[in-house]
């Protein structure tokens, strides 16, 4: 069977059901979810286990318009919680590894070596170079990041806290937690 077709037209189905029995969210997410998970297989080192949300996860899904002030104030500073500085103290490194990085989308997908070292994809999202034609613009540019921002201590710890965890900086951001799950090293983000 071809699941690429039958696992959306199933959900279509579930959801028009969900319309018209009246289930509650909690159900037709339920339901949402146990047909994501029978129609994912676990490869390589990617596992099912991958549609489990963590805490922040789940508390920003429960929320998709944004989470209130309170709660978002009280996310910022339990994630900000969370950031480890690389023992060294360095925030800063090679700019050309840390291109090398941010070109590379290696890392996490069923087909990759799970001993090699992760790429951040940085370019997916975010304009780094004028050379680079292909870039995602769902984050802000980073092209001159450090000649308009500067280079100082404040700028690197910045910088190093918002790729290790931007959740500590604004709740519920798009942006992956690289440092937090572990996707980079302390030693890639500097």
């Amino acid at each position: 069977m071809n699941l690429g077709i039958i696992a959306p037209a199933a959900l279509c189905v579930a959801m028009l059901s969900a319309c018209a029995t009246g289930i509650s969210d909690a159900e037709a997410e339920r339901a949402a979810v146990g047909m994501l998970k029978a129609s994912f297989r676990s490869q390589g080192q990617a596992g099912v286990d991958r549609l489990n949300q963590d805490e922040v996860q789940a508390l920003c899904s429960r929320y998709p318009n944004g989470l209130p002030k309170d709660l978002a104030e009280k996310l910022e500073k339990t994630q900000l919680a969370t950031i480890r500085y690389p023992a060294s103290g360095k925030l800063m490194g090679d700019w050309r590894e840390g291109e090398r990085i941010a070109q590379s989308g290696v890392g996490k997908q069923f087909n990759d070596d799970p001993k090699g070292p992760s790429g951040g994809n940085c370019y997916a999202c975010h304009r780094l170079s004028p050379r680079e034609l292909s870039f995602g613009t769902i984050g802000p540019s980073l092209y001159q990041f450090g000649k308009q921002r500067g280079t100082g201590d404040a700028v690197q710890r910045y910088a190093y806290s918002k790729v290790y965890n931007p959740e500590a900086f604004s709740a519920c951001s798009n942006m992956p937690r690289f440092g937090h799950n572990r996707v980079l090293t302390e030693e890639q983000i500097t």
